[in-house]
């Protein structure tokens, strides 16, 4: 069945930004296909959406390309197109580096980049495929992107290797009508920053809480990113809490 509305695919949507995001974009007029690994977090955010929203629920191991397959097939089947992926799900590990599993190092991987990977590939396959032409991918980068917090080596590692991700995209896509941005996020309100206000790790080796800001601040920003017409572009947004350690030395 084809949506006379945009529709989107939003990653890692059963909680923190991922719900933020899909809730944001179903106000303003999305249909809305919501993955992640927890069916019941899914249709918990379904359950908050806009009034009147066609909605797909679909439980989705970004990291298995055959679960990623599938994911595109329901989308396609039950929509038909795709106008955006926001590629939001991701892993997180704290560890010195001498201390971290190969495992650990593989799952933050395979989510963070892979998942990733898998999920912009399929968005492109279809972009190109339906008619008209085109759509839109906006990456969940991270502060890390930038700059690491201690003992983040995989978490970085993936960021960092988003940004190339991102900038590959953004090239390839040009003769079809593919846009590709990336958001930067640094301490949004979610269950993954919660330690943030009680204390978290700084360069310097003290530990001492960092300010948090609204998710829904982060929502407006993917939401203003998406609104964009074929021939504009953010390739890179910055979104933080005013405060945090991340431009100045330490």
């Amino acid at each position: 069945m084809e949506s006379n509305r945009k529709v989107t695919l939003v990653t890692g949507a059963g909680t923190g930004i991922g719900r933020a995001v899909a809730i944001a974009l179903a106000g303003a007029g999305y249909s809305m296909v919501l993955a992640g690994r927890r069916e019941d977090r899914l249709a918990q955010t379904a359950t908050m959406l806009a009034e009147g929203t066609e909605t797909l629920v679909v439980p989705t191991d970004v990291s298995d390309p055959a679960a990623v397959a599938a994911l595109f097939a329901a989308l396609r089947e039950r929509f038909g197109r795709i106008d955006l992926l926001f590629n939001n799900a991701g892993i997180g590990v704290t560890s010195r580096i001498e201390d971290l599993s190969v495992e650990d190092w593989q799952r933050v991987v395979d989510v963070n980049l892979t998942g990733s990977f898998l999920c912009a590939q399929g968005a492109v396959r279809l972009m190109k495929a339906q008619v008209p032409a085109g759509g839109r991918i906006i990456n969940n980068g991270s502060i890390s992107a930038h700059t690491p917090r201690p003992n983040s080596v995989a978490y970085t590692a993936t960021k960092h290797a988003i940004t190339g991700l991102t900038r590959s995209l953004a090239l390839d896509g040009r003769a079809t009508g593919i846009t590709c941005g990336q958001i930067d996020i640094g301490n949004a309100e979610t269950p993954m920053t919660e330690r943030m206000s009680v204390g978290a790790l700084q360069a310097d080796g003290s530990t001492r809480p960092e300010p948090r800001m609204n998710v829904e601040d982060v929502a407006r920003a993917v939401v203003y990113m998406a609104s964009l017409p074929p021939d504009a572009n953010v390739l890179f947004m910055t979104v933080m809490a005013n405060g945090m350690p991340f431009v100045g030395r330490g």
